[in-house]
């Protein structure tokens, strides 16, 4: 036997790849061999993600928030406060024609002196004596006394005073028609109480609402509110 063919034959090594930088230094971030260490480092970047995700989120919707608010503020309860200050403040103008009929039943006093001078014709009611009268008989007067008859017509002239004291009864039916201005005050009327009463319910909210900060400067001064602007 030859003592060459019995030598061993040497073995060759297996071909290795060569190892990765990067992922060598990965392993050394995230594995160290250890398990606990491995956990924090996981849990600590998974933690710090999800913070800045929900800062992100916080920052978006703060901003939406803050619109709301002025939404809410402005729009709604300011601008229901101070129409309701405007109502009680406010004033009813306007003009009413009035167009009626006024019944007038009365009795008027009338009292005067009335001068009457005119001539009239008379009628005598009854015989009528008349002593002493002169009556011209061929040319002479002759004294006697003479009876009128009734029915005797006679011219007389007036001249005389007459005084007037009567009751005079006054029925009138007197159209009226009228243009009148009116201007009522609402704080002056029934109104004015249910108008304040809206006020006070709506205040605590406006005062709340004022009190709130409009934007991250606003928050940011909350603790500096002396130093803020």
């Amino acid at each position: 036997m030859n003592p060459s063919s019995a030598a061993p034959k040497p073995i060759s090594a297996p071909n290795r790849p060569k190892p990765n930088l990067a992922d060598g230094r990965i392993n050394q971030i995230f594995w160290q061999g250890k398990i606990l260490p491995a956990f924090w480092t996981l849990a600590s970047l998974l933690s710090v993600t999800i913070n800045i995700i929900l800062i992100i989120i916080i920052v978006v919707l703060a901003g939406e928030l803050f619109n709301l608010k002025k939404l809410i503020q402005v729009q709604l309860v300011d601008g229901l406060y101070q129409n309701f200050v405007k109502m009680d403040d406010a004033h009813i103008q306007t003009t009413i024609q009035v167009s009626d009929t006024i019944m007038l039943n009365d009795s008027i006093p009338v009292v005067f002196d009335l001068p009457l001078k005119q001539g009239t014709e008379i009628t005598l009611t009854k015989d009528t004596p008349i002593k002493k009268a002169t009556v011209v008989l061929n040319g002479q007067p002759v004294p006697t006394d003479i009876v009128l008859k009734q029915g005797t017509r006679m011219s007389i002239a007036l001249d005389m005073v007459v005084p007037v004291n009567q009751q005079v009864p006054v029925v009138l039916a007197v159209p009226v028609k009228l243009m009148v201005p009116v201007d009522i005050p609402l704080a002056h009327t029934e109104l004015h109480e249910p108008f304040v009463g809206l006020q006070e319910v709506v205040a605590p909210y406006k005062k709340f609402l004022d009190g709130l900060p409009d934007s991250w400067g606003g928050i940011l001064c909350l603790p500096f509110r002396g130093w803020c602007p």
